[in-house]
């Protein structure tokens, strides 16, 4: 039982230690950074509905071409 506390204190602090050295450490404000990975996030779904809609055409054509080969 005292381990198992001990082992509890010690994860809670290292996470509150931790979350606190994160935001410390930070290159900018809370408020830039979260603007910042909004955008990568924007960015990234924008690939991947391209990537989706081509390999989406290069589907359907191999589709076709199979149903002009029967």
């Amino acid at each position: 039982m005292r381990k198992a506390m001990a082992f509890t204190f010690g994860a809670v602090l290292g996470g509150i230690l931790g979350g606190l050295t994160a935001l410390l450490m930070a290159p900018s404000s809370g408020e830039k950074l979260r603007s910042s990975i909004l955008k990568q996030i924007d960015q990234i779904q924008i690939e991947i509905k391209d990537a989706a809609n081509k390999k989406r055409e290069e589907l359907e054509h191999q589709l076709d071409e199979l149903i002009k080969s029967e």
